[in-house]
């Protein structure tokens, strides 16, 4: 029996830490920015591990962010035809179909997350889009409560409280809007839509 020196098995595993030291690392390029780069590892290991749902999600968030929305709708069907209960898939197809103007069922997908994952790790950003959502349909009120939510897993963000406010100020929630309006002002003091809102809001209450 042929005996493995120690100097041997040295260089055995100095090969294998290399070789996967080389693996191309799609989550990684992903969270650097490098979206296009992702995109062809993901396609790669698709192609060498059909069922692999960590590429199938790695892609669609990368195409998300180019703005190929079509094409990350058209991955993550791929996707929910292998698992459909997978809720990062869902919540890109909701994101997908929110961008391409169908609400109603990017709505499904997103409450589809929320059923299956109530703390997921993108339950912010599923409520944020509900509560777009919402306001498109004009259902003020389901809106505050999205919104509301968004902002109780993260309240950083800006934006998200201006919506919050214009929310309020669509279904006639005055002084709720202006303490939103607000907090979104002392977030990003330059936010031109939550200073309009302000403005607003402080005409339809006599204020100044």
């Amino acid at each position: 029996m042929r005996r493995i020196t120690v100097s041997g098995l040295w260089l055995c595993l100095t090969a294998i830490v290399a070789v996967a030291q080389e693996k191309p690392d799609a989550l990684a390029m992903y969270l650097e920015g490098r979206y296009e780069e992702a995109i062809q590892v993901c396609i790669a290991e698709i192609e060498a591990l059909p069922r692999n749902m960590d590429s199938y999600v790695v892609m669609g968030w990368s195409l998300i962010e180019l703005e190929r929305f079509e094409e990350a709708l058209e991955q993550a069907e791929r996707a929910l035809s292998i698992s459909p209960y997978d809720p990062r898939v869902a919540e890109i197809a909701g994101e997908a179909l929110y961008y391409l103007g169908d609400s109603q069922q990017a709505l499904k997908h997103f409450e589809q997350y929320v059923f299956i994952t109530p703390a997921g790790g993108r339950i912010d950003r599923v409520y944020y889009f509900m509560g777009e959502i919402f306001i498109r349909l004009g259902q003020y009120n389901n809106a505050d409560i999205a919104l509301s939510t968004a902002l109780h897993y993260d309240e950083s963000v800006a934006r998200w409280w201006s919506r919050l406010g214009y929310a309020r100020e669509m279904g006639e929630s005055y002084e709720w809007a202006m303490e939103a309006y607000e907090n979104a002002l002392r977030l990003n003091p330059d936010l031109v839509e939550a200073k309009d809102g302000l403005a607003s809001v402080k005409k339809k209450l006599g204020g100044e």
